[in-house]
């Protein structure tokens, strides 16, 4: 399936090519490749309790609202669970919801 070349936030899966900021910001204010501008910003998540169905569900909306056809909405958002944000907490972690220690991006 046809997607964008680079990378690609790894918390909703947004190509960072097409985030208007060039990226999130990490605490010092660099940017950052690994997560978008909308899902992270000054070295935190900006929504830190979100779950990844509610995740799947706001990319699933956003892509519709910008008339996405609704297959490939369902298409795209499904792949948010195999995202980093995602992998790392499912891996180390049996709650749906993150703990402080989760939100901050590996070094």
């Amino acid at each position: 399936m046809f997607r964008p070349k680079g990378p690609a936030c790894q918390s909703c899966g947004m190509p960072i090519s097409r985030d208007p900021l060039g990226g999130g910001t990490t605490a010092d204010g660099s940017l950052t490749t690994e997560y978008c501008s909308h899902c992270y910003r000054q070295g935190a998540f900006t929504q830190p309790n979100i779950t990844v169905e509610e995740m799947t569900a706001l990319v699933e909306g956003k892509l519709r609202s910008i008339h996405f056809p609704a297959f490939l909405a369902r298409r795209f958002a499904k792949d948010v669970p195999t995202l980093g944000r995602w992998r790392k907490k499912s891996a180390g972690q049996s709650s749906a919801r993150a703990s402080a220690s989760d939100l901050q991006p590996r070094a």
